[in-house]
């Protein structure tokens, strides 16, 4: 049976093979608009942010261009995604409260990032780590499902699975590791293929495993 220590490098190297460049999924023109497009791309994909936000982007991209739009503008500008009228209240605050509360600029601390309207713990990780290169670890669906098939973490929760891979890897790799694991989560270790069992991760670190991995969702 292979250790956990014997696993994180197993991870890492095969990461480091597949995905030597980690482009951030989301694009992005500053750190505003990467907050923003974050927190778009709650329950919908990259993909689908990005088809919207490229005919967003080169006319409204500060705080106060979302302001004077308001709230019924940005609703129209977003309804192709998901849960936009929500969606679109929170940009409008967040943009409000940049202007009132940090000189229309975006903070750079978790405490800062995590007061604004619609900004949670992993929005302000995506937005610390990406936008501002502090190191981060942002779990979203595709890592919390591989740090189960991986047996990293129990899958109790994404903050359960957030500590056990930060505890696990030297925080100089968090960064890039956590888009490498997502983009090996899109490509080899899929939701509804796999299942622990023929990515070459899983196969390299469980050999002899089975029985498919049920995983714990996000």
């Amino acid at each position: 049976m292979m250790s956990e220590s014997e696993r994180t490098i197993i991870i890492l190297k095969t990461l480091n093979q597949i995905y030597p460049k980690t482009p951030i999924p989301l694009k992005h023109k500053s750190k505003f608009t990467l907050l923003i497009s974050v927190l778009l791309s709650a329950q919908t994909t990259d993909v689908n942010v990005n088809n919207v936000t490229r005919n967003i982007y080169p006319k409204y991209n500060k705080p106060e261009h979302f302001v004077k739009l308001g709230r019924k503008k940005i609703e129209k500008l977003i309804k192709s995604i998901g849960i936009f009228r929500m969606k679109a209240k929170s940009i409008y605050l967040l943009s409000k409260q940049l202007i009132e509360n940090h000189g229309g600029k975006v903070p750079e601390t978790f405490e800062d990032l995590e007061k604004l309207p619609g900004v949670g713990h992993k929005t302000a990780s995506v937005v610390m780590s990406q936008g501002f290169g502090h190191p981060a670890f942002p779990v979203d669906t595709h890592i919390h499902r591989l740090a189960q098939r991986w047996e990293l973490t129990n899958g109790k929760n994404v903050v359960q699975t957030e500590s056990d891979l930060k505890r696990l890897f030297p925080k100089k790799f968090w960064n890039k590791l956590h888009l490498q694991i997502i983009y090996y989560g899109r490509e080899y270790c899929k939701a509804r293929e796999c299942y622990g069992l023929t990515c070459k991760i899983c196969t390299t670190c469980y050999p002899n495993r089975k029985t498919p991995i049920k995983t714990k969702k996000a």
